[in-house]
């Protein structure tokens, strides 16, 4: 109950409130859209925490987190642009550099729930995750050319996939021996492959293809962002579901 008058106080707050929303602004109307579904999903997280067993609600947390971070920046973000017109960059990537690392090392977390795992896989994930974020924002910003950028943090995102498809990652998976979590570390290894593909086509359309067009460039983001912040968490709240009630 405190948590749910909480969220309801900060969607209050009038300095959030922006101008009138024309229907015809697809890309504003999806930032409204993406905002409500933000405070759904991190009420359910957060409720949903105490009807898992101990051990995944770590997991739980930190999903109920990166969607809650979302939702604050979101609350900007779509003011930003429906007064404005203009991308809210900066508002983006403090919330990117605060979700997606969180995101990244869900994978180590629901490994150790069930399995024995290394250190080195959180650092490994948490390092590229770091890497990918800050050349992508100095390619957007112009503190470097956008394509020297680009390539830097798509780098950083194949090194991440390595490390979970074929690596440490991978290992420790197969060695857990537990179906739940094997399927839901395979499900958000997608999520990561194809769910974050859709960034750097943002990106690319943005930054790279001929001048920036911040419509589409946020319209991708937004989409992006509703499957990879809160696909991701449903997929840990299914496998923790599942093993609390074997």
């Amino acid at each position: 109950m405190k948590l749910l008058m909480l969220l309801a106080g900060v969607m209050a707050v009038p300095t959030f409130a922006a101008g009138d929303l024309d229907p015809n602004d697809y890309v504003g109307v999806s930032f409204w859209l993406v905002t409500a579904a933000l405070l759904a999903a991190t009420v359910f997280f957060f409720l949903e925490r105490d009807n898992v067993s101990a051990k995944w609600r770590t997991s739980l947390t930190v999903s109920g987190l990166v969607t809650g971070i979302a939702l604050w920046h979101y609350l900007y973000m779509r003011g930003v642009w429906v007064d404005t017109g203009t991308s809210p960059t900066v508002f983006r990537y403090i919330d990117w550099l605060l979700t997606v690392p969180l995101l990244i090392v869900e994978f180590y977390l629901i490994l150790r729930a069930v399995t024995d795992v290394a250190a080195s896989l959180f650092y490994k994930l948490f390092l590229g995750s770091l890497v990918m974020l800050v050349f992508g924002y100095m390619g957007e910003a112009g503190i470097m050319a956008a394509m020297p950028a680009f390539i830097i943090g798509c780098l950083a995102w194949f090194y991440m996939i390595h490390t979970l498809w074929a690596g440490e990652g991978a290992q420790a998976k197969n060695a857990s021996g537990n179906a739940a979590v094997q399927t839901a570390y395979n499900t958000m290894m997608w999520i990561i492959i194809v769910g974050w593909a859709v960034y750097p086509v943002g990106y690319f359309m943005g930054y790279l293809a001929g001048g920036v067009d911040e419509g589409a460039l946020n319209l991708i983001y937004n989409l992006a962002d509703f499957i990879n912040k809160i696909l991701f968490g449903i997929v840990i709240w299914s496998a923790a579901v599942s093993d609390s009630n074997k």
